[in-house]
């Protein structure tokens, strides 16, 4: 093939390709639903927020909680889900965690007399494109301590 038309139809494919923003995924919440000393499950809301000008398809997703730096939790939601074109949606995946090792390391915090215990959320969310196959998230935050001294 001549260089000029093969520099040609590269141009052609790089202007007819769609441009693509990533997606941001945050953490809204995460609240206990029910549980025991050994097993504990929690719902963490999370939000997607499309900012393309196509929908974004969600297959599933799945995600992984640590407390003060220990793995307590890890949970899915295979249930499939659509974000519109610049908008976002709210979706929320279960978890079943064993908080035993929280509990001590709340223990301890509150000993300390801490404000507050670090969390980690983590995951990815499968998409349904051919360009973006998963989309990874993690978000750190800390939930209060007072009212629990």
């Amino acid at each position: 093939m001549p260089k000029p038309l093969l520099l040609a139809l590269l141009l052609c494919t790089a202007a007819c390709t769609p441009k693509f923003e990533r997606p941001n995924l945050t953490v809204v919440g995460i609240e206990m639903r029910s549980g025991n000393f050994v097993q504990q499950n929690l719902r963490v809301k999370l939000n997607i927020q499309n900012p393309n000008d196509r929908a974004l398809p969600v297959r599933g997703l799945h995600a992984s909680l640590s407390v003060e730096g220990e793995p307590i939790a890890e949970g899915q939601n295979d249930r499939p889900f659509i974000v519109p074109a610049k908008g976002d949606v709210d979706f929320d995946v279960l978890i079943t965690a064993n908080m035993a090792l929280a509990l001590l390391k709340l223990a301890n915090k509150m000993d300390l007399h801490a404000d507050s215990i670090d969390y980690d959320v983590s995951g990815a969310a499968n998409i349904d494109l051919p360009f973006l196959r998963a989309l990874p998230f993690h978000q750190t935050g800390s939930l209060s301590l007072k009212g629990m001294q």
